[in-house]
């Protein structure tokens, strides 16, 4: 058998015989082997995000091996359910919103805060992040249930009462804090690319500092803005084992009334469960689709003004 020797050529070698018979070229193969290493992630993703996203679509619009959008109207036709979508819009919006405002804050502080402190904050908010579901409820309970630590301390030394952690507004104050240290991990790095001598300029010029916030620091971070509350609302809107912690199931939001007919005691109705997981995912995709006419917008307008001489 003839042994293989290495040719050189003017654009790259080839694995060749004696005989003339050529392998392939190796250039070829260093270009294909990227998409090799990517198979065993693109697996994973077909088995368990495509493969469960068909089920729960097919789920969804067929009754009996029919198609139909049947379950649809049923759950836009029931009250019960339009609560449940109701409550854990509420929650996502003013969550989201409040985490957004505290974590702007906090960001635009940070900027001025040097050395140990600024470390220390960031160290602290990477934990509290992962800080979410049972643990978190459990920590509140402890301080604000219903004989909670802080809870008898205000009845008792403030005469405050009336509070309820286990109500819209608690399960609210909880979904705000798991949101600020999310929405501060995102937003510092954009806050920390505004230039001290932009607002230098302008006071220069003669606007004060609202104008400049107005009109050249809120333009520069609109897109990490609205990128941020984007995901902030989805993470409000998926939030499960939290508000299951805290009420035991027993408050009406999308995420639990989902895992009832999943898993619970008495109806078991998957399908339902799918059109439920349908919608939600339509209306993610749909605040996704405004958030990106939105940054087109900011952009375009940013970009035009640039132009402007």
């Amino acid at each position: 058998m003839s042994e293989p020797v290495l040719i050189p050529t003017l654009t790259r070698q080839r694995l060749c015989t004696r005989t003339g018979f050529c392998w392939p070229a190796s250039w070829w193969w260093r270009r294909q082997m990227p998409l090799l290493w990517l198979l065993p992630l693109l697996l994973v993703l077909v088995i368990f995000t495509l493969a469960p996203l068909l089920w729960i679509v097919h789920s969804a619009v067929t009754v009996d091996g029919v198609y139909t959008l049947q379950r649809f109207t049923q759950l836009l036709g029931s009250p019960f359910y339009r609560q449940a979508f109701g409550n854990s819009l509420y929650l996502a919006f003013g969550s989201s919103l409040a985490g957004l405002m505290v974590a702007g804050i906090a960001a635009a502080a940070l900027r001025r805060v040097g050395g140990r402190l600024k470390d220390g904050v960031i160290a602290l908010t990477n934990m509290t992040s992962n800080m979410a579901g049972v643990p978190l409820a459990f920590a509140f309970i402890v301080i604000l249930g219903t004989n909670g630590a802080v809870t008898l301390w205000l009845r008792q030394y403030l005469g405050i009462e009336g509070f309820n952690l286990y109500s819209m507004h608690g399960l609210l104050l909880i979904y705000t804090y798991f949101q600020i240290p999310l929405a501060l991990l995102l937003l510092y790095p954009a806050f920390d690319n505004l230039n001290d001598d932009w607002q230098a300029a302008s006071a220069l010029l003669g606007a004060s500092r609202a104008r400049y916030w107005w009109h050249i620091a809120l333009p520069v971070l609109a897109p990490a803005l609205l990128g941020t509350f984007i995901l902030l609302f989805a993470n409000a809107m998926g939030a499960y084992a939290t508000a299951y912690a805290l009420t035991s199931g027993n408050y009406n939001l999308l995420t639990i009334r989902i895992a009832s007919l999943v898993a619970g005691d008495l109806f078991l109705e998957p399908e339902l469960a799918a059109a439920l997981s349908v919608l939600l995912m339509l209306l993610l995709a749909l605040i996704a689709w405004a958030n990106h006419l939105l940054l087109k917008r900011v952009n375009g307008g940013a970009s035009r003004q640039g132009a402007t001489p």
